[in-house]
């Protein structure tokens, strides 16, 4: 098969072309598919029936059935002891028009790990739709789900929307489907619930005080492998999906921002995932749960940043963000600037110092200084972590001022048209 490249211009690339390409599928991509979404299986034969009858029940925004010929489903079942290999491929034979690809491997113990198994997939993937040649490269989608998940009816539809919109890559929401969270012990449903209301209050503050364009509020905080998608032309430009175990859904996230590439997480991309315990991967949901049920039998509390602290965090991103593209632009910064900016993060001044000097983008720049944080004691000492309950019940209380503040300058703009030069997302801090 011959395969294109998609990115002649391309500096920052290390995913190459391979000279010999061997695919886990033979049948070559419809000229016509504009998305290979890709499902890893293993021991699935419970729930991959009703994924797969998700991912064959695509229909576009007014109900009409989504063409069989623009999008593939390449599923690679692995080391597997149960039926899903058999049960995928009747349900191929079931529904034929479907473009079902049932690939079955027996890893090697060193490869037989979820961050190998999405690696081979979405490489695959990525040179199916590399082969269909330059004409539309840029809009060409690679998109992830699991084996346990279910992706909702306009799945297909919204991620394609939001492409088309000019972003890079798609992360969808992922919630945990009924009939499992029904059957979770009541303290660990309650963490989970709770949990999950913190990280949406955390990001809603963010779109108050350091909002990013392309990721605009309402959005959630999930970039993971059950709901996951990117641009062929920009999965090349960020490296591929990394050699890692796990998360390897996160760290193609982090290699996404490292080059720059526009990430949405849109809450109009939807899937509903098992919340069993079992757990399959290190790092992953069933983890977590069974991380919160331990908690729970212990009576430990489950501590997390206070609201005062994210917010100061979000108010230097900003002004950081700001100091960033000035020295892109040939500012000089001085120590002055650094120094004020550190001793609020915690973090040493020299070290941040070098951090502004380096080629980065800024996603990747502030991210170290996350991770820079977290190994320093000034910032714990001045920010404690505090219970779940105290953080969302002051997150809830600062952005219910915040909704009013906006509420009031909207007003105030449609009855003084002469505001109108004021952003309608801009609130005083």
């Amino acid at each position: 098969m011959k395969n294109s490249c998609l990115d002649n211009t391309s500096t920052n690339s290390v995913l190459t072309l391979k000279k010999s390409y061997y695919p886990l599928v033979k049948t070559p991509a419809l000229p016509e598919c504009e998305v290979c979404v890709i499902v890893p299986v293993r021991d699935e034969a419970e729930l991959l029936e009703v994924c797969l009858k998700a991912l064959a029940c695509q229909v576009d925004f007014n109900g009409r059935p989504f063409s069989f010929d623009r999008y593939e489903v390449v599923l690679l079942v692995n080391n597997c002891r149960d039926d899903s290999a058999a049960i995928a491929r009747q349900f191929s034979l079931n529904y034929p028009a479907f473009r079902l690809h049932v690939v079955e491997r027996t890893l090697p113990a060193a490869e037989a790990y979820i961050g190998r198994v999405r690696q081979l997939l979405m490489d695959e993937a990525y040179y199916r739709l590399a082969g269909l040649g330059l004409a539309g490269a840029q809009k060409r989608i690679i998109a992830s789900t699991d084996g346990d998940t279910q992706v909702s009816s306009t799945w297909i539809a919204a991620t394609l929307l939001e492409i088309s919109r000019g972003v890079d890559a798609v992360g969808g929401r992922i919630v945990a489907d009924l009939v499992s969270c029904a059957a979770l012990d009541a303290c660990v449903k309650k963490r989970y619930l709770q949990g999950d209301l913190y990280y949406q209050l955390r990001v809603e503050l963010e779109t108050y005080l350091d909002a990013i364009p392309h990721d605009h509020w309402p959005r959630h905080a999930q970039h993971y492998g059950a709901s996951l998608a990117v641009t062929a032309q920009m999965y090349r430009q960020a490296g591929g999906m990394p050699a890692v175990r796990t998360p390897e859904d996160v760290a193609f996230y982090r290699a996404l921002l490292g080059v720059g590439a526009r990430f949405r997480h849109s809450p109009l991309v939807q899937v509903t995932t098992s919340a069993r315990q079992t757990v399959r991967t290190e790092n992953g949901f069933a983890a977590q749960l069974n991380e919160w049920a331990a908690m729970g039998q212990q009576n430990q509390p489950f501590l997390v940043e206070s609201a005062p602290a994210i917010e100061t965090q979000l108010k230097v991103r900003r002004q950081l963000r700001n100091l960033w593209h000035r020295i892109l632009d040939g500012y000089q910064h001085t120590a002055k600037d650094i120094a004020s900016y550190a001793n609020t993060l915690g973090i040493n001044a020299q070290w941040l110092w070098g951090e502004l000097t380096q080629p980065q983008t800024f996603e990747l720049l502030f991210e170290r200084i996350e991770a820079h944080q977290q190994q320093n004691e000034l910032w714990q000492q001045q920010w404690p972590l505090v219970s779940l309950e105290q953080a969302i019940a002051d997150l809830n209380t600062r952005l219910q001022k915040l909704r009013l503040q906006q509420s009031i300058g909207e007003a105030e703009r449609f009855c003084h048209p002469s505001l109108a030069s004021v952003e309608p997302g801009e609130v005083s801090l």
